[in-house]
């Protein structure tokens, strides 16, 4: 069996970013039960000299669709310094993960392979092959924003397990 670039990123990506999208709702109904404004968690932090909440929300983003995004243009950033956005806004951002990752197509995905890809980082630069930026670079940093974004809100008393942050993986049918 041959395994493709779009096989190890975009179903990868798939899995996570909807495993995500299911984490945020659990979050929303935990603080909407508690009587505790889900907005009041975009700035949390597991620690101080971390990067908030709505960062990491930002990053599962940018490290997935905006890393297929960024190999067809050749170029890849962080994502920017956003303001105090909204709970439900960064529900919105995801869905819209979802939403862009379910139209990639294998074809698509698989013609960037060997294309190259800057990364850019303020006056730093790193120059990938695609598929060695999506496969170790951004796949593994979408599951550490993933993983932060899952302790943040357990931190905050949500209800989660691993099966929450796994998601629905691909099963033999």
């Amino acid at each position: 069996m041959t395994i493709s670039l779009f096989d190890v990123s975009v179903l990868a990506f798939r899995q996570e970013v909807n495993a995500i999208a299911g984490v945020l709702a659990k979050g929303r109904a935990h603080f909407e039960a508690a009587g505790i404004s889900p907005d009041d968690i975009v700035a949390a932090r597991v620690i101080e000299d971390m990067l908030p909440f709505r960062f990491q929300i930002h990053s599962v983003f940018n490290h997935s669709i905006g890393a297929i995004e960024g190999c067809k243009a050749g170029e890849f950033k962080p994502p920017s310094s956003q303001g105090q956005e909204t709970y439900a806004a960064l529900e919105a951002e995801i869905a819209s993960a979802v939403a862009a990752l379910a139209a990639c197509t294998p074809d698509e995905v698989n013609a960037l392979e060997g294309k190259d890809v800057v990364f850019n980082l303020g006056k730093t630069q790193m120059l990938f092959t695609a598929e060695n930026f999506l496969m170790s670079f951004s796949l593994p940093n979408l599951y550490f924003h993933a993983a932060t974004t899952y302790n943040i809100l357990r931190a905050k008393g949500v209800k989660l397990g691993k099966r929450d942050y796994l998601g629905m993986p691909r099963l033999k049918m």
